[in-house]
């Protein structure tokens, strides 16, 4: 039986805005009041079932079939990555190779300041423009908990620094997404993303160092900073408006590594920041070349792993070949199934759907199709990675899948989490319940530029992804914009710009940041630790997209 979405079930925008809302509200009001994120997700699932059944009148059998389908993703993709950086984490651990990583970044520097740089920026924009969906947090706040940070700070610093490379994510996925959706040329959106998100990658290394130390360790740091956030700005601007999407982030974060890292052999900071608990009178061991190699080679066969698994070539090949042209992989290396009693069943509504029937309601139904990318998922990539590591570390193949087996037991809890916080996002979803949340942006007339990247905001903090937020509000941008006689290009742009600011408040990243640190139980003090940030840069990219719809329209392509 069809169902077509609706968006006003109510009768009125404030109640149904308020009734739509109401899943997240409960999530993160019980996160906050300190109840594990588990049973948190458990109870906000809850409460999106009965508010998509009773409230929008979705079929219960469909929103139960969404549930599953979030659930699955949330297992796969999303799980097996953060397993799979946990786990070769905690092999590199085991060998004690870890310790020589700390030792060979002291090295670079002592400075906890350049650290964060180092690894929750530029390396973090590597693994994001490889990998991402989740993949940076995972793995940078990993490295900085065995660096010696706090738990608490590795947790907040790589979330905030995983914003503004998170457009260009995954060699360019989000503004791939987002030019299909919205029917504009994705070299037009990449370049406006490339004239938006710049400014913010300068902004953001100025943040985190100001996270960790203030106003005063910025002074002692800044032309660091500068050199760092400078040179990946650069490099995001020249590529996002010269080459386009596809490898703005391994450009800049690779680049941005080798500035801040041949920068620090002429300049180092007067006076060496570090934690207030940290001995300061112990002098740091200093490993040889060899043993530096040697630790380093785990990561750097991560790296290589990611990076290939991302390309889209390789992705292709090992989803079994083109579509007409399969290859001896088909069928085998990606299993799609249809999910029973929701594909092909739900229906959305103008304006939320572009291509509409005389009725209103979209052309064609909803796809939901469950895709089972065991052999391209990145988490095999970090896998075949942890085998590697473990040949070259010398570890046995009993030591080897006893820790598999430790790591699985102890992140059983956070897998679990995952899964509700993805079936909670894809009730929201296919109730229409997004999408009536994104329409209470639409009546805000001519300040919509202002309102536009908050869209995006709510989109990813919603669904997890920017790839998901462009993909859902894409169309509903561009119609508003034409509507509202504004640019289109700037305003579905901004969608995904705005959109990144949310990352690091999502339910999906806020609990992977808190397994890769051994916080689980902490997701509720992490979200109020970054929700402020996450809300001001947010505030920030809707007042420069305002500005660039009016006296700086001069800036968009």
């Amino acid at each position: 039986m069809e169902w077509v979405q609706n968006y006003d079930p109510l009768g009125s925008r404030f109640l149904s805005t308020v009734l739509a809302a109401l899943p997240i509200l409960v999530l993160l009001g019980l996160l906050v009041a300190g109840l594990s994120a588990a049973r948190a997700a458990c109870l906000g699932l809850l409460v999106a079932f009965l508010v998509s059944i009773l409230g929008f009148g979705m079929p219960w059998d469909a929103a139960l079939a969404a549930a599953g389908n979030g659930a699955a993703f949330g297992l796969l993709p999303i799980g097996w990555i953060v397993f799979g950086a946990v786990f070769l984490y905690h092999l590199t651990l085991r060998t004690g190779q870890f310790e020589i990583i700390k030792q060979s970044v002291a090295a670079i520097s002592p400075d906890r300041r350049i650290q964060a740089l180092l690894i929750a920026f530029s390396f973090g924009a590597f693994i994001e423009g490889a990998a991402g969906f989740g993949t940076p947090v995972a793995i940078s706040s990993a490295l900085l908990i065995g660096l010696g940070f706090a738990p608490m700070s590795a947790a907040c610093l790589a979330l905030v620094a995983n914003t503004s490379p998170v457009a260009f994510g995954a060699l360019g996925t989000p503004i791939t997404t987002l030019a299909k959706t919205s029917l504009i040329n994705e070299m037009s959106l990449s370049q406006m993303a490339g004239r938006q998100l710049p400014l913010f990658s300068l902004i953001v290394p100025f943040w985190i160092v100001a996270m960790m130390a203030g106003p005063r360790g910025i002074i002692g740091a800044w032309p660091a900073i500068l050199v760092c956030g400078g040179s990946f700005a650069l490099i995001q601007f020249l590529t996002a408006n010269f080459h386009g999407p596809t490898l703005v982030d391994v450009a800049g974060g690779l680049g941005s590594m080798i500035a801040l890292i041949l920068f620090l052999r002429v300049w180092r900071p007067k006076e060496i920041w570090t934690f207030s608990t940290e001995d300061q009178n112990v002098a740091p061991s200093i490993p040889t070349t060899r043993q530096v190699v040697r630790a380093w080679i785990p990561w750097v066969l991560l790296s290589a792993a990611v990076f290939t698994w991302g390309w889209p070539d390789v992705k292709q090949t090992l989803n079994g070949g083109a579509a007409g042209h399969p290859n001896f992989l088909a069928g085998v290396g990606s299993m799609t199934f249809s999910v029973p009693k929701l594909d092909g069943r739900i229906y959305r509504q103008a304006p939320v759907a572009r291509l509409v029937d005389e009725t209103g309601r979209s052309q064609s139904a909803e796809v939901a199709e469950y895709i089972f990318p065991w052999l391209s998922a990145t988490g095999t990539s970090i896998f075949l990675a942890s085998i590697l590591s473990a040949i070259w570390l010398g570890i046995g193949w009993r030591d080897f899948w006893s820790q598999f087996f430790s790591t699985l037991f102890q992140i059983r809890e956070a897998l679990v989490t995952i899964s509700l916080m993805l079936a909670l996002a894809f009730v929201t979803k296919f109730s229409g319940a997004d999408a009536t949340l994104g329409l209470a942006f639409t009546h805000s007339g001519w300040l919509y530029p202002f309102f536009a990247p908050l869209l995006g905001w709510l989109g990813v903090a919603l669904t997890g992804s920017d790839t998901s937020s462009n993909a859902l509000f894409g169309s509903l941008q561009r119609i508003t914009a034409e509507q509202l006689q504004l640019n289109p290009t700037l305003i579905v742009a901004s969608n995904s710009t705005g959109g990144v600011m949310g990352k690091m408040i999502d339910a999906q990243s806020i609990v992977v940041a808190a397994v890769a640190t051994k916080q689980h139980g902490s997701e509720g003090r992490i979200l109020l630790r970054v929700l402020p940030h996450s809300l001001a840069l947010a505030f920030l990219v809707g007042l420069l997209t305002l500005a660039q719809a009016y006296p700086l329209s001069w800036m968009v392509p």
